[in-house]
């Protein structure tokens, strides 16, 4: 009984000397600070105006049905779809020119005022090059299958309507295809599949289409002034070709134009920044809007506004 006593007031007597161990505290690992993401630059799409005129058919195939004068659907199916995906691109204002075949007839319709239709920057022609369609098939002791593809290419070219320059080309390849099979009688029998031709000319124009948008984009947005009061500027354009209020532009001479020796055609020489402005309000609407400008930097002597250029800065 004694010895069990004091073995229990030793033990009371270590723990009383103990040292107590601190509760544990949860130490948070620094959190990363937070990523700051700067803005992209406030670039304006400002859309060019083009049109996509004549389309043909440089291939035999469906032409020996064809009436004298009867528009081909092959062409037409390669314009139409061309023309959709210009447009669905929302960069350009895309004017139809299927009638207007002629370069020179484009160019008329800028220098006349009273001309119902909106001359464009360019002129967007192109044929269908190569088509066919050929039926590929195996058949077994029990199964037989069958293929059918389409294959299409499209040529394009882009031309000044100024000068009737073609200044660039480019082409699109496309293929499209079925198949069907059978086993003992059984499973799908492919007929003639007429939506193969649409698919691979769409796949065509696919192929070519963004060929065609970056060069269309390389050439700079312009417009004209139609007056100039002061510090006030008014100029052509407005929402529909991508002007926002805030955009800034510049205001050049245009350089002197020279005929070439070696090409025989007209070579513009770089022009002089007279000025800079700044969009501040719009009016009108469709073709008919314009834009109200201040004038930020340098001046525009209204004698000499029908000769000056407002183009986008780059």
């Amino acid at each position: 009984m004694k010895l069990r006593y004091a073995l229990t007031l030793g033990a009371l007597g270590l723990a009383g000397c103990a040292t107590p161990m601190p509760a544990p505290v949860a130490i948070r690992a620094p959190q990363p600070a937070p990523m700051i993401v700067a803005p992209a630059p406030n670039t304006p799409i400002l859309k060019r105006k083009i049109a996509v005129g004549r389309f043909s058919n440089a291939t035999n195939y469906g032409r020996a049905l064809l009436l004298p004068g009867e528009m081909d659907p092959l062409a037409d199916q390669a314009a139409d779809m061309l023309t959709a995906r210009l447009t669905d691109s929302g960069k350009f204002l895309v004017f139809e020119r299927a009638d207007l075949g002629a370069v020179e007839r484009e160019r008329d319709l800028q220098m006349s005022k009273a001309a119902p239709l909106v001359g464009v920057d360019a002129l967007v022609i192109g044929s269908v090059t190569e088509f066919g369609r050929k039926i590929e098939g195996e058949t077994g002791f029990l199964s037989a299958t069958k293929r059918q593809t389409a294959s299409a290419t499209v040529e394009i070219r882009i031309v000044d309507v100024q000068t009737g320059q073609a200044f660039f080309s480019t082409k699109g390849s496309g293929t499209a295809s079925v198949e069907a099979g059978e086993v003992a009688g059984f499973g799908s029998r492919a007929g003639y599949d007429a939506t193969l031709n649409d698919k691979a000319i769409s796949a065509a124009i696919s192929d070519l289409i963004n060929n065609v948008v970056q060069k269309l984009e390389e050439r700079p947005w312009h417009t004209d002034i139609l007056e100039a009061d002061g510090n006030t500027v008014t100029i052509s354009g407005g929402p529909t070709q991508g002007l926002k209020i805030g955009d800034q532009f510049r205001v050049e001479r245009p350089g002197k134009t020279i005929i070439s020796q070696q090409t025989g055609l007209p070579i513009t020489l770089p022009g002089d920044q007279i000025a800079q402005i700044q969009i501040v309000s719009f009016f009108g609407q469709g073709t008919g809007e314009g834009a109200t400008a201040r004038i930020t930097t340098g001046q525009i002597p209204r004698e000499q506004m029908r000769e000056l250029v407002v183009t986008e800065t780059r």
